[in-house]
C-alpha cells in the first residue's frame, strides 16, 4: 500500500515523495526488505479501477502482474502474490500470465482471487451495474475450475526433447480442457508448460458465506480481517470445518488475519505515533468513503454521533459484504461515534490495529496463533518503509527466539514457504490410477 496502510501515512514529514504504488524502485526496496527479513511473501492488493478519492491518499497503482514480473527479477526467494479479478478477466489469459510468472520466478507466484465489488468498476467494463454477489462467486468457482484444468493441461514430463527421434514433446501428455460451462467455453491447452509449483498458490480474501465456501473448495491461504480474538477463532474453526467438508484436509489451508502494527520503544511512544497518524486523517474524505461502504449519504453520518440505527441489512449489500458487517459490528460493539470509527478504520480499513512495543506485538501474534485463531499473519505496516523495517528489525528477532519464525529460508517455492504440497497433475494421477 505505497506509503503504508494508514490512509494518512503519506502526510508524515518522513514519507518519501516516491513512496507510491507506481514507483517500481520503491516497491522493489520494500520486497527486498521483506526478503531480508525472510517473510513468506509480498502481497499486492488491486482493483481494476481508480479507488476512492485521489485527494485522500496516493491512489495510482501499476498492474500487479507486471509488478510481480519485475520483483521476480529483483528478488530470489520471497513469494510473490498478486490480486486479480475473476469478474473482469478471462481464464485463459489470466492462467497463462500466472503460469508465466511462476516460471519466471522459479516457483514463487501466488494469485489472490477476488470477485471485485463496486458499480464504478463495472462501468469500466461496459456494464451498467456490477453482477450480483452470488453470480460473481458462481463465476469465480467456474473460473478456478477452468484455470486448474489449464495449469494441468501439460503433464510434468510432457517435454521429452528427444533430438534423435525428432520428438520435442509427447502429444499424448497435452490435455486440452475442452471446457463448456455456464460462464466460459475454453477449448485449447495452455501455451505454457506446467509451472514449477504445478500451479500458483491460490489465495482468497472474501469472508462472506459465499467467500468462505469458495475458499474451502479452492484456496490454500485466506487473507481475512478480525477485530477480536473470539471472532477470529470462530472464523478459523468454521473455515477449517468447511475445508474438511469439501473433501480436503484442514492442513491444506492457511488462515492469515491482517494486522496493522504501530511499534514504539515504549507503549506510550507507540500510542503517540498512532494518535499522530489519526490526527492527519481528513474527516470529510473519510466520511464520504464510510458512507459509500455503508450505502448511505455523508449527511447521514454526523461525525460526533454513533451510526444510525437503521442501516441496510447485510443481505442487501452486493459488494464487500463481509467488510460491511465487520465495520457495523465494530461500531455497535464499542459504541463508536463516526469520528472514532473513522479513526479506527484509517489504519487498516477493518483489519486489527495494534500499537505497542515489539514484545507486545510479538505477544499478540503468539496469542492468536496459540489460540487457533491464525496460522500466520498478513503484516500491514501503518507506515512504509519504516514500519516494515521496525517489524523486521525488532519483532522478528523475538519471534525467532520463541521458535515461531524461520531464521533462513529452507525452501525455494512459495508453497514450500507455506508448508504446502505441490499438487499432482490430474491427468498424470488418472493415468497412474488406470
Amino acid at each position: 500500500m505505497s506509503s503504508g496502510h494508514h490512509e494518512a501515512s503519506w502526510r508524515l514529514p518522513e514519507s518519501a515523495p516516491d513512496a507510491t504504488g507506481h514507483d517500481i524502485a520503491h516497491l522493489t526496496r520494500l520486497a527486498r526488505t521483506a526478503e531480508e527479513g525472510r517473510f513468506d511473501s509480498v502481497f499486492l492488493a488491486d482493483g481494476p479501477g481508480l479507488q476512492g478519492d485521489v485527494g485522500r491518499r496516493p491512489s495510482g497503482t501499476l498492474d500487479p502482474l507486471v509488478v510481480l514480473t519485475a520483483l521476480a527479477g529483483a528478488t530470489e526467494r520471497i513469494g510473490l502474490v498478486a490480486t486479480a479479478s475473476t469478474t473482469y478477466n478471462s481464464p485463459y489469459n489470466l492462467a497463462r500470465r500466472f503460469a508465466s510468472i511462476d516460471h519466471v520466478s522459479a516457483g514463487r507466484a501466488g494469485w489472490n482471487v477476488v470477485t471485485t465489488a463496486g458499480p464504478d468498476i463495472a462501468r469500466n467494463f461496459g456494464l451498467d451495474a456490477q453482477p450480483a454477489h452470488a453470480e460473481r462467486y458462481a463465476r469465480a468457482a467456474e473460473f478456478l475450475e477452468v484455470a486448474f484444468k489449464l495449469w494441468d493441461s501439460w503433464e510434468d514430463d510432457a517435454i521429452v526433447a528427444d533430438k534423435a527421434a525428432g520428438v520435442w514433446a509427447d502429444s499424448a501428455k497435452i490435455h486440452p480442457p475442452e471446457h463448456v460451462g455456464r460462464y466460459f467455453s475454453v477449448a485449447g491447452a495452455l501455451t505454457v508448460p506446467r509451472s514449477p509449483q504445478g500451479r500458483p498458490l491460490i489465495v482468497q480474501a472474501g469472508s462472506s458465506q459465499d467467500g468462505k465456501d469458495l475458499a474451502a473448495r479452492y484456496a490454500e491461504a485466506v487473507f481475512t480481517a478480525h477485530q477480536t480474538l473470539g471472532d477470529a477463532q470462530a472464523f478459523y474453526r468454521d473455515l477449517k470445518d468447511r475445508t474438511v467438508a469439501a473433501g480436503r484436509s484442514a492442513d491444506d489451508l492457511r488462515i492469515l488475519p491482517g494486522i496493522v502494527p504501530v511499534i514504539g520503544s515504549t507503549e506510550a511512544e507507540a500510542r503517540a505515533a498512532e494518535r499522530d497518524l489519526d490526527e492527519l486523517i481528513l474527516p470529510e474524505y473519510a466520511r464520504r468513503q464510510l458512507a459509500r461502504t455503508l450505502r448511505l449519504q455523508p449527511d447521514d453520518l454526523p461525525l460526533d454521533r454513533e451510526l444510525p440505527a437503521d442501516l441496510p441489512d447485510e443481505d442487501e449489500i452486493e459488494g464487500a459484504r463481509s467488510r460491511y458487517t465487520l465495520i457495523v459490528q465494530l461500531a455497535r460493539r464499542e459504541r463508536l461515534t463516526v469520528r472514532q470509527l473513522i479513526g479506527r478504520l484509517g489504519g487498516g480499513r477493518g483489519h486489527r490495529t495494534f500499537a505497542g512495543t515489539p514484545e507486545q506485538v510479538a505477544d499478540t501474534l503468539q496469542e492468536w496463533y496459540d489460540a487457533e485463531a491464525a496460522d500466520g499473519f498478513n503484516i500491514m505496516p501503518a507506515v512504509l518503509p519504516s514500519g516494515l523495517e521496525q517489524f523486521t528489525e525488532h519483532v522478528l528477532p523475538i519471534l525467532r527466539e520463541r521458535g515461531l519464525f524461520r531464521t533462513e529460508y529452507t525452501g525455494t517455492t512459495l508453497r514450500e514457504h507455506y508448508g504446502l504440497e505441490r499438487p499432482a497433475n490430474r491427468y498424470a494421477a488418472a493415468a497412474v490410477g488406470a
